[in-house]
C-alpha cells in the first residue's frame, strides 16, 4: 500500500483525496490545510484521515510515502522543494511554479534525491486529448498547420495568478505535448476588469517550429463555459470538445492545397479543396484525475514519469513566463529560447518602424 499526504485542501485538494483513496494501490492517511473550516470538511467526508495545520507535520512523518501539493500557485516552489529534501515524491497542481529557474531547480532536485516529480497538467489524462495525440502521432492529419484552444467561463476567479497561469497552461500543455515541442516564440494581450493588474482575459498567440502557430483564447468573465481545441493539419483536421460526453473528438477528412500546374511554358498553383467524410474515432471513457493519480503511482513503481515530469513542466513554466512579459509590453514578441535548461534565457524582440527600414530592440527577461 502506498500511503500518501494532501498538502491544500480547497478546491481540488478534496478531489486528490478521494481518487487516491479509490484506487486499491493507495491511501490517504494525512491532509494538512491552516484553514481549520477547511479541515473540518475533510474530517466530515473521510473520518479516517488525520487533519494537520502545518504541513511541516507531514513531511516529517516517514509513513508518509508521497505529499500531493494543491495550493496556490505561489507556494508551490517552496513545498515542493522542502517535500523532496524531506524524501517524498510529489505530485503538484499545475502549474510548477512560477519562475522557470525555480522550475528547473526543483526538476533538477527531484533527480538529484531521486524522488519522482509529476505535475498535474491533468488534461494530459483526458481521454479524447489522448485519441487526439494518437492520430497527430500516427500522421492521419499530414503536417500540423496550426492549433487553436478556447477556453472561458463564468468564474472560478483568481486572485494570486491571471487568466493565462490559471487556464491557458492546460492549453500550453497540450499543445506542447502535442507537438512534443515547446513554442519559440510568444506573444499576449490581456486586459484586467475585476482586479487591477489579474488579467482576466487573455489572448495569446505561439510560434512552434516548423511554422506550427498556435492560438490560445482564455477568459473567467464569458457567459458560456467552452473547453475546445482545433488542430488543422495539411490532410486532415480534429477537433475536440470537452463538452461533448458523446463524441468528443472528431476527424475531418476536409483542407486545402496548391500544386504546380504548367501551361504554355509557365508555372501556375493551382488551389485545390476538399471536404469530405467526418469520422468519430470512439474515445474511452476515464476521469482524467483519477487516470493522472494512477500514473503517479505508476510512475513512483517505475523510477520515472512517463508523462508530465519535471522538464515537461519546465517548458510550460517558460511560456507562461514569456507570456507574462508579452502581457507586461502591450503584446511585445518574447522569444522561448530553446537551449540548455541550466542556461537558458528568455528574450523578448521589440520590432517597431523606423525611418530607412526596421528597428529591433531586445528585452531581457530573467529565466
Amino acid at each position: 500500500m502506498f500511503n500518501l499526504a494532501v498538502i491544500g485542501c480547497g478546491h481540488w485538494g478534496p478531489n486528490h483525496v478521494r481518487v487516491f483513496n479509490s484506487l486499491k494501490e493507495s491511501a490517504v492517511l494525512a491532509v494538512a490545510d491552516p484553514d481549520p473550516k477547511r479541515l473540518e470538511r475533510i474530517r466530515e467526508a473521510f473520518p479516517s484521515i488525520r487533519c494537520e495545520h502545518d504541513y511541516k507535520h507531514v513531511l516529517r512523518d516517514p509513513g508518509i510515502d508521497a505529499v500531493v501539493i494543491a495550493t496556490p500557485t505561489g507556494t508551490h516552489y517552496p513545498l515542493v522543494r522542502e517535500s523532496l529534501l524531506a524524501g517524498k515524491h510529489v505530485l503538484c497542481e499545475k502549474p510548477l511554479c512560477e519562475d522557470p529557474a525555480q522550475a528547473r531547480e526543483l526538476s533538477d532536485l527531484a533527480d538529484d534525491r531521486g524522488r519522482t516529480l509529476m505535475v498535474g497538467h491533468v488534461f494530459l489524462f483526458n481521454p479524447g486529448i489522448v485519441k487526439a495525440k494518437e492520430i497527430v502521432d500516427a500522421g492521419e492529419l499530414g503536417d500540423v498547420r496550426y492549433l487553436s484552444a478556447v477556453r472561458t467561463n463564468l468564474g472560478p476567479i483568481r486572485s494570486d495568478v491571471n487568466a493565462a497561469y490559471d487556464l491557458a497552461a492546460h492549453d500550453i500543455s497540450i499543445f506542447n505535448w502535442l507537438l512534443n515541442a515547446v513554442p519559440e516564440v510568444v506573444s499576449a494581450t490581456g486586459a484586467s476588469y475585476i482586479r487591477p493588474g489579474v488579467e482576466d482575459v487573455v489572448s495569446l498567440s505561439l510560434r512552434y517550429p516548423r511554422n506550427v502557430l498556435a492560438t490560445i483564447l482564455v477568459s473567467w468573465l464569458d457567459p458560456r463555459k467552452v473547453r475546445q481545441i482545433t488542430v488543422v493539419g495539411s490532410r486532415k483536421m480534429v477537433t475536440w470538445d470537452d463538452l461533448n460526453p458523446v463524441s468528443p473528438v472528431a476527424v475531418y477528412d476536409k483542407g486545402a492545397g496548391t500544386a504546380a500546374e504548367y501551361s504554355d511554358f509557365a508555372e501556375f498553383l493551382r488551389l485545390s479543396m476538399w471536404d469530405r467524410d467526418i469520422t468519430m474515432p470512439k474515445v474511452e471513457f476515464g476521469e482524467p484525475l483519477r487516470l493522472q493519480a494512477a500514473e503517479f503511482l505508476g510512475a513512483v513503481q517505475r523510477g520515472h514519469v512517463e508523462r508530465s515530469d519535471g522538464q515537461f513542466a519546465v517548458g510550460v513554466v517558460r511560456v507562461l513566463k514569456a507570456a507574462l512579459s508579452s502581457l507586461r509590453e502591450n503584446g511585445l514578441p518574447v522569444r522561448v529560447r530553446s537551449v540548455d535548461p541550466k542556461t537558458a534565457s528568455i528574450e523578448a524582440s521589440r520590432t517597431s518602424a523606423s525611418t530607412g527600414g526596421l528597428r529591433r530592440e531586445r528585452v531581457s527577461v530573467a529565466p
